[in-house]
């Protein structure tokens, strides 16, 4: 079918495919650095993963070195249609030099703020509670000991200042988000201590404020991770409640609530008590295993909400896993255009349409109508979308993924 005829389709509808590919444009994904390498970043220090992180498989071709992740990325973001953003985890500096994690700066991350600005993207940030000697109780923040918890608070406060120097020097708002591994893998007798310290923590953390126009705060809840079956510090009651409180973004990560809980329910109950949002968008298939995202119902039900509720201009979206058992960048190409065509998807609903009938209590008719409507050729418009940015479709992308791979493939 030509986009003509597909345009003309969704025109019977009411629906305006221009508006949807303009629209779909000027939406950023934040792709998060840690799928090219298995999570394993460049500083020269040890620890156990901590928290349920970890990326199996031995698929070859992991970047090992910043400028072999740079160059993956390039490549990522050629296949990608749009101009999105990087998301950055402390433990990928960029130095001959081998600070502690509460000795982190700005200049051990300057270039990949100089890759930044040649590619025209923003940057995002995560401070690293993890992977480190002192994370190896699965207790940072909320640690008994204050020397701990200090080394972690300064952690986060290099951070927070790393963060916001991303932001100036780009000119766009990094998000610093904050996720913690903290809890017990059997029962804890008081679960109110380890709260309260970790509110203390993290007021102490955000103590300096910083020009929301260069850095926002965001915090990520967790159900609950290997070693902390029994309590996660953490949950999601807990953030919710300091995000309201302290104004900073929450986090709502896919894979880290119950699989019965839906993502897309949470956002516009949240959205009335927050003024912004960070999304980590990923694929549970049995908790928090963190797959390639797939156009599947959860995805496609999150980008219908984040459309009908109006979220995009209040909501970041960042990616967020890490699969060692394909190629890296095709992990990256394809999770990212997943969500780009999810959201495709609900910019092309007839939501006045449907808003109408729902609040006739016209149940039937939103039923038949929302059926109907997945038969309309939303893979012509896609396709357009992608012609227009110069990026390929089908059998054309399928090869210069495989080319990739191949000649990556020698690294190991």
């Amino acid at each position: 079918m030509s986009y003509e005829s597909a345009k003309a389709a969704f025109a019977d509808w009411d629906v305006d495919t221009e508006a949807a590919i303009s629209r779909l444009k000027t939406v950023p994904i934040s792709v998060h650095c840690w799928q090219g390498d298995d999570v394993t970043g460049f500083e020269r220090r040890s620890g156990t993963s901590g928290g349920g992180i970890q990326a199996t498989g031995n698929h070859p071709g992991r970047a090992r070195t910043p400028d072999e992740l740079r160059a993956d990325l390039e490549f990522a973001y050629s296949m990608i249609p749009g101009r999105h953003r990087l998301n950055l985890h402390a433990i990928y500096m960029d130095t001959d030099e081998s600070p502690d994690r509460d000795q982190i700066e700005y200049k051990h991350f300057a270039p990949w703020v100089d890759w930044a600005k040649e590619q025209g993207i923003g940057l995002d940030f995560n401070p690293t509670f993890f992977g480190h000697a002192k994370a190896d109780d699965n207790l940072t923040l909320s640690h008994p000991d204050a020397g701990i918890r200090d080394f972690w608070i300064e952690h986060g406060k290099r951070t927070r200042e790393i963060a916001a120097r991303f932001g100036a020097e780009l000119g766009s708002p990094c998000i610093n988000n904050i996720w913690v591994p903290d809890g017990y893998k059997d029962i804890p007798v008081d679960r109110m201590a380890a709260r309260k310290r970790l509110e203390a923590s993290l007021d102490a953390m955000l103590s300096v404020p910083h020009d929301a126009g260069q850095m926002r705060d965001a915090v990520e809840s967790k159900l609950f991770g290997i070693g902390v079956e029994a309590c996660t510090i953490g949950s999601h009651e807990f953030y919710l409640g300091y995000a309201i409180r302290e104004s900073t973004l929450l986090c709502l990560d896919m894979g880290h609530f119950h699989p019965t809980e839906s993502i897309s329910d949470k956002l516009s109950a949240v959205a009335l008590s927050l003024p912004q949002i960070l999304l980590h968008v990923s694929r549970p298939m049995r908790w928090d295993s963190d797959h390639v995202i797939l156009l599947n119902d959860d995805i496609l039900a999150m980008a219908r909400e984040l459309v009908s509720a109006d979220l995009l201009d209040r909501t970041s979206i960042g990616l967020d896993f890490f699969d060692a058992t394909i190629s890296r960048t095709a992990a990256w190409v394809i999770g990212t255009r997943n969500m780009q065509k999810a959201l495709l998807r609900a910019l092309l609903m007839p939501w006045d349409r449907l808003r109408s009938i729902e609040e006739k209590l016209d149940f039937t008719t939103r039923l038949t109508l929302t059926e109907e409507f997945n038969d309309l050729p939303f893979g012509t418009i896609w396709e357009e979308f992608c012609k227009r940015m110069d990026t390929p479709t089908g059998l054309a992308l399928i090869s210069a993924l495989t080319r990739y791979d191949e000649s990556v493939a020698a690294r190991g």
